[in-house]
């Protein structure tokens, strides 16, 4: 056995493997998997391993593509067959809202160069005639659907990987591992000792285990999990093909053949967890004993789809284990807190997508950073406020609606509420419907309903969209109080406060006391990594404000820059909350509660204060996220019901109220503002956003070399905002969410990604990435998956010359 590796991986399961090999494709030899047992133990083995291209993520649906092309040429590299069966997948809509998330992927499908397109029933019958099509108003299909051998897989991976020089240790557990001053790993186990720069935890149903030996706890819990094999069909047996998989997700079960029979399993509503204190070190290829009748009513719709299956014996019953996270997506990525320890933990579609997520740990193991923007997998979207209970309520809902469709925009309630602040309760008592932001309650509007939750329930406008209206106008009319205590909020202080920040940020921080700055962060591939306002408060002292579900990912950066000595830099979110107070009376409305002059010419635009406003002390920034006149009003967190109460009280005499963050969304797009995960990403490049003028290239920052050579580069995609035709301007009609298609002339020239009715404007609104087309032009976006005209926008609908902002 080595005692020294790049990379050691634990877990020998389909995503080790597939890791291990990536990296070796990737150029690193030296690297070693070591597994407890025998490769494909745990929750491997026993997988149904159905395939599928589609994905509401687009970059998953790009890294699922990439694994089922992988495959095939995997079992020419390397002679080890994949067991791979492609007669493809027919997906069926009994709903509405089924259907237009279908045709939204079809719609994805042809902008991406992918087979998935509509059929008719009878096409549907020729393909599976042991299906029966009665009340199905949609059916799509996708030619390279199917399943894949879990062994044969994992053994091809593994066999390409010992090719390239990878050393792969079976019954080996891991005992220990142990970061050294340096930053490097000592692996410990009983055959020996590891040095080694990166460890990789890809421990499957012991990934909480194998995390704890570096003292990092991750938010995971196995399940149950069933599905049973029938005897043989005669019909399936005097076929000369292999039959289509069904994805009947509205009857919330999976179907595929198998051998001569059918294979069906089930998510059920009447779920049961596994190992809440702890995977048995012993647990190996054993299963759980059979209990069908938990997913009898699965059985049942699935019986009514295909009566073959009820007249079928059942051959075997497979009921086995499965790791979850709380949504369901990977805890994927280096964790922030330790150095080159990356984790790759709570897969649930592991065949569908083990060789993207290869490809992409072996990226960012490599270079620093993944080619997609992968925040959606990103173990950093989740901190330690995602505790036991949170874990096990989330995971209780994603399992028992793994195939209910997750809608734009939609709050679901489980496992909340986990962090509040104190003016929770007074909002609530006010009607606001609550979302989630990293943990923290916030406001997204204020109903007439006292405790009401989110009826977000699918892809058109939803009951909210006319409150969100009022809350829109009445800001931009008179003025609106927005909550943005979620934001995060950053304190750096120290005589070397200045070069550190500047060290950091690609733009040049503020030299005058009171003056503000917006600056990018930069990612290792030369996009936009973050977007920050940064505040100078005195001569050593700097106020710095980001994305909030960004917070813990943002760490990774800013640990790359060592702080100079005597300087601090300190996350200040917990302790302040904060108000963005804007809209034409904002002005008048503060006046009335402070001392300090508010007129243009004692407080400009981008320029701050410690303030007292109705005897509370907060830090006022004249800015706003809405594109309106407004201030950012900071407080300490224990000041928040006072400074809410005044703010209401004042708000009354001119016309304003509480806004929540679904008007935000509105404002921002009427104003073309881009939004961290949505338009400013590591994927797109700053002269693509607009903030190329932001990087100044006559000082050192983080990252600066990869930014020189992406600016060097012509734009390959431009930030438009664009106006849809969405036909009705009521709540009847469906607005752009995010992620649709746009074409012109047929040809795929860009995607959305951020959609919203400008109310203020009367426009359906949408902010996206295109090429080829100027100001003026039309083009056609698929919103519902159906071609709505739109017209690309020269300058933003909502005061483009930016006079609101410094009236």
């Amino acid at each position: 056995m080595r005692t020294h590796a790049q990379a050691v991986i634990i877990g020998g399961g389909v995503i080790g493997c597939s890791i291990l090999y990536h990296l070796t494709k990737m150029g690193w030899t030296d690297v070693v998997l070591l597994e407890r047992d025998e490769l494909t133990s745990g929750s491997t083995w026993h997988a149904a391993a159905n395939i599928h291209g589609l994905h509401d993520n687009n970059n998953i649906t790009r890294i699922q593509n990439y694994t089922m092309d992988l495959y095939n040429a995997l079992e020419e590299e390397t002679g080890q067959s994949c067991g791979v069966f492609q007669p493809g997948s027919l997906y069926l809509a009994q709903t509405e809202a089924r259907e237009h998330q279908l045709r939204l992927q079809a719609a994805k499908a042809k902008y991406y160069g992918l087979k998935f397109h509509e059929v008719s029933r009878s096409e549907a019958e020729a393909l599976h005639p042991l299906v029966d099509y009665d009340g199905i108003r949609c059916i799509m299909y996708e030619p390279s659907g199917g399943n894949v051998d879990p062994s044969g897989v994992t053994n091809a991976y593994a066999a390409g990987a010992r090719q390239n020089g990878a050393e792969i240790i079976r019954f080996c557990p891991v005992t220990g591992t142990e970061q050294q001053p340096d930053g490097t790993w000592i692996v410990r186990t009983a055959k020996g000792d590891i040095a080694t720069e990166w460890v990789v935890n890809a421990a499957g149903l012991w990934g909480r285990e194998v995390a704890a030996l570096a003292g990092l706890t991750l938010p995971l819990q196995p399940t149950e999990h069933q599905y049973f094999v029938t005897e043989t069909i005669a019909e399936i047996a005097g076929l000369d093909r292999r039959l289509p998989s069904v994805a009947d997700r509205d009857g919330e079960y999976y179907l595929r053949q198998e051998g001569q029979g059918l294979l069906v399993g089930a998510y059920e509503k009447d779920m049961r967890f596994w190992a809440e204190e702890g995977t048995p070190q012993g647990f190996g290829h054993e299963l759980f004993a059979d209990d069908l009748e938990r997913i009898e009513d699965n059985m049942m719709r699935a019986i009514d789809r295909v009566p073959a299956v009820g007249e079928a014996g059942i051959k075997r019953v497979i009921n086995g284990p499965m790791i979850w996270s709380p949504d369901s997506n990977v805890l994927f990525g280096p964790a922030p807190e330790l150095s080159n320890y990356f984790c790759c933990n709570g897969i649930i579609p592991g065949f569908s997508q083990s060789g993207g997520m290869g490809l992409l740990a072996a990226d960012w193991i490599v270079t620093g950073e993944t080619r997609y923007d992968m925040f959606a997998w990103d173990m950093a979207r989740f901190g330690s406020w995602a505790d036991k209970a949170f874990t096990k309520a989330r995971v209780r809902d994603q399992y028992a609606n793994r195939f209910k469709i997750h809608f734009p925009n939609e709050e679901r309630e489980a496992g909340r509420a986990v962090r509040t602040r104190p003016a929770y309760d007074i909002q609530r008592g006010m009607g606001a419907v609550f979302g989630l932001n990293y943990g923290w309650e916030h406001p997204l509007y204020f109903g007439d309903e006292i405790g009401a939750q989110d009826q977000t329930h699918g892809f058109t406008r939803q009951d909210w969209w006319e409150v969100v209206g009022r809350e829109c106008r009445m800001l931009r009319e008179h003025a609106g109080i927005i909550d943005i205590s979620n934001f995060a909020k950053y304190l750096c202080k120290g005589s070397g406060a200045e070069e550190w920040l500047n060290a950091v940020f690609a733009n040049t921080m503020p030299k005058s006391v009171g003056r503000s700055c917006l600056t990018p962060l930069i990612g290792k591939r030369g996009g936009i990594a973050g977007d920050f306002t940064v505040t100078r408060l005195g001569e050593d002292e700097f106020w710095i404000i980001g994305s909030g579900m960004a917070e813990r990912y943002h760490q990774r950066f800013f640990k790359e820059v060592p702080l100079p000595m005597g300087t601090t830099f300190e996350s200040k979110t917990d302790a302040m909350c904060g108000f963005n107070v804007a809209g034409p009376k904002s002005r008048d409305m503060l006046q009335r509660l402070t001392n300090t002059s508010l007129a243009t010419v004692d407080f400009p635009f981008m320029r701050s204060a410690w303030i007292e406003l109705a005897g509370v002390k907060v830090l006022a920034l004249r800015v706003s996220f809405t594109g309106d006149l407004g201030w950012e009003l900071h407080c300490a967190e224990a000041d928040q019901v006072r400074l809410m109460e005044a703010l209401l009280q004042a708000g009354s005499d001119v016309g304003a109220g509480p806004v929540g963050s679904r008007a935000l969304m509105s404002l921002r797009i009427e104003k073309g503002y881009g939004s961290w995960g949505r338009e400013y990403s590591p994927e797109y490049w700053p002269q693509e956003v607009g903030l190329a003028r932001l990087c100044k290239m006559d000082k050192d920052f983080l990252n600066k070399d990869a930014v020189a050579q992406t600016l060097t580069q012509t734009a390959r995609e431009q930030m438009v905002v664009l106006s849809l035709d969405a036909g009705d301007t009521d709540a009847s009609g469906a607005d752009a969410t995010g992620g649709e298609p746009i074409f012109k002339d047929g040809v795929g020239i860009g995607r959305v990604t951020s959609g919203a009715y400008g109310y203020s404007v009367g426009q359906s609104l949408a902010l996206g990435f295109v090429k080829d087309v100027s100001p003026g032009d039309s083009v056609d976006v698929m919103v519902l998956g159906v071609e709505h005209k739109a017209t690309v926008l020269a300058e933003p609908p909502f005061d483009p010359k930016g006079l609101r902002l410094r009236v």
